[in-house]
Protein backbone atom coordinates (compact mmCIF):
# COMPACT_ATOMS: atom_id res chain seq x y z
CA UNK A 1 0.00 0.00 0.00
CA UNK A 2 1.07 3.69 -0.94
CA UNK A 3 0.01 5.61 1.50
CA UNK A 4 0.34 9.42 0.95
CA UNK A 5 1.81 11.15 4.21
CA UNK A 6 0.14 14.07 3.31
CA UNK A 7 -3.17 12.82 2.82
CA UNK A 8 -5.99 14.26 4.48
CA UNK A 9 -7.30 11.18 5.65
CA UNK A 10 -5.58 8.93 7.84
CA UNK A 11 -5.16 5.20 7.01
CA UNK A 12 -6.21 2.81 8.68
CA UNK A 13 -3.62 1.70 10.67
CA UNK A 14 -3.30 4.62 12.04
CA UNK A 15 -5.97 3.86 14.45
CA UNK A 16 -3.71 1.34 16.13
CA UNK A 17 -0.89 3.89 16.87
CA UNK A 18 0.80 4.09 20.24
CA UNK A 19 2.46 7.62 20.85
CA UNK A 20 6.40 6.55 21.26
CA UNK A 21 9.06 8.13 23.67
CA UNK A 22 11.65 7.91 22.62
CA UNK A 23 10.77 8.81 19.10
CA UNK A 24 11.38 5.50 17.54
CA UNK A 25 9.42 2.35 17.03
CA UNK A 26 8.72 1.25 20.52
CA UNK A 27 8.20 -2.75 20.09
CA UNK A 28 12.42 -2.88 17.59
CA UNK A 29 13.78 0.73 18.33
CA UNK A 30 13.47 1.48 14.70
CA UNK A 31 14.20 4.99 13.75
CA UNK A 32 11.76 6.86 12.01
CA UNK A 33 13.64 7.08 9.11
CA UNK A 34 13.29 2.89 8.37
CA UNK A 35 9.36 3.08 8.52
CA UNK A 36 7.90 1.46 5.62
CA UNK A 37 4.99 3.93 5.83
CA UNK A 38 3.88 7.26 6.96
CA UNK A 39 1.18 9.35 7.75
CA UNK A 40 1.86 13.28 9.05
CA UNK A 41 -1.39 14.81 10.62
CA UNK A 42 -1.36 18.36 9.32
CA UNK A 43 -5.04 18.95 10.07
CA UNK A 44 -4.67 19.17 13.46
CA UNK A 45 -1.40 21.26 14.79
CA UNK A 46 -1.04 22.21 18.17
CA UNK A 47 0.26 25.35 19.05
CA UNK A 48 3.55 25.10 21.00
CA UNK A 49 2.83 27.93 23.95
CA UNK A 50 5.26 30.36 24.14
CA UNK A 51 6.30 30.43 20.59
CA UNK A 52 5.20 31.06 17.22
CA UNK A 53 5.49 27.42 15.92
CA UNK A 54 3.28 24.63 15.74
CA UNK A 55 3.83 20.98 15.66
CA UNK A 56 1.97 17.77 14.39
CA UNK A 57 1.80 14.14 14.94
CA UNK A 58 3.66 12.39 12.92
CA UNK A 59 2.68 8.60 12.73
CA UNK A 60 4.62 5.55 11.14
CA UNK A 61 4.09 2.06 10.52
CA UNK A 62 7.16 0.00 10.93
CA UNK A 63 8.31 -3.54 9.30
CA UNK A 64 7.87 -5.05 12.43
CA UNK A 65 4.15 -3.77 11.87
CA UNK A 66 3.90 -1.67 15.02
CA UNK A 67 2.31 1.36 14.55
CA UNK A 68 3.16 4.23 16.59
CA UNK A 69 3.34 8.01 16.64
CA UNK A 70 5.26 11.32 17.73
CA UNK A 71 5.19 14.94 17.58
CA UNK A 72 7.40 16.87 15.45
CA UNK A 73 9.66 18.60 18.16
CA UNK A 74 10.11 15.20 19.86
CA UNK A 75 12.27 14.21 16.55
CA UNK A 76 15.99 14.11 17.00
CA UNK A 77 17.27 17.39 14.89
CA UNK A 78 19.24 16.34 11.57
CA UNK A 79 22.90 16.77 12.31
CA UNK A 80 23.33 19.19 8.79
CA UNK A 81 20.12 21.37 10.27
CA UNK A 82 22.36 21.62 13.86
CA UNK A 83 25.89 22.69 11.60
CA UNK A 84 24.07 25.00 10.00
CA UNK A 85 22.49 26.59 13.08
CA UNK A 86 26.04 26.90 14.66
CA UNK A 87 27.12 28.35 12.06
CA UNK A 88 24.26 31.36 12.02
CA UNK A 89 24.68 31.74 15.04
CA UNK A 90 28.40 32.37 14.80
CA UNK A 91 28.10 34.79 12.20
CA UNK A 92 24.89 36.59 14.09
CA UNK A 93 27.59 36.97 16.97
CA UNK A 94 30.64 38.40 14.77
Amino acid sequence: MDTNPFSPTPPDWAQEATHAVPFCCPTCQASPKEAKEVWLNRQAPVFIEGFSRRKWQEFYRCDCETAWWGWSNERETPEWLVERNARRDAAENN
